[in-house]
């Protein structure tokens, strides 16, 4: 009788209870592990935004590659791909990818498609200046994203893109 009694009170529904404490403990010692072992690192991203030209500076979290050359071409993808945040327009237009990117001595040789000439927004009308100065953009955020490349030399479809610098 003593023992029904006990059980009727705490039986199963505390032993669920415990259960499902102990599940969701291993749960999230099982998500914090996986954070911590993943090979991800934070990289900015500056585009300009809809109307106004105000950049607009985005945060990812890309994953770690075996050499910086990949990691390069990953950060250069990503940037081609535009922004996430509303009201801001991509670098380029939607057509452009990358034909090629080679990283050697410091210097990032990156050969963009045909379509990188291009105005970035289809339905608006080119405005002066706004090519090169996104070209000058890409350049500058692969050199503050990655301190050991020192030059970035910009091609498009494989012609040389000329006096970046201001």
């Amino acid at each position: 009788m003593r023992l029904s009694i006990i059980k009727g009170k705490f039986g199963f529904q505390q032993g669920t209870c415990i259960l499902s404490l102990f599940f969701l403990a291993g749960l999230g010692v099982a998500a914090c592990y996986e954070f911590m072992s993943l090979s991800v690192q934070r990289r900015t991203f500056m585009f300009y935004g809809i109307g106004n030209d105000m950049p607009v500076v985005e945060e990812r979290m890309l994953p770690l590659s075996a050499s910086d050359e990949a990691e390069i071409k990953r950060y250069v993808e990503e940037v081609l791909l535009g922004p996430v945040s509303p009201k801001t327009a991509p670098l380029f237009c939607r057509d452009t990818y990358l034909r090629s990117l080679l990283y050697r001595a410091g210097k990032v040789y990156a050969d963009l498609s045909e379509s990188a000439a291009l105005p970035p927004l289809e339905d608006a009308p080119p405005r002066e200046g706004e090519i090169q100065r996104n070209l000058q953009t890409l350049d500058e955020e692969i050199r503050r994203n990655f301190p050991a490349v020192r030059e970035v030399i910009l091609f498009i479809n494989g012609n040389r893109v000329m006096d970046l610098k201001k």
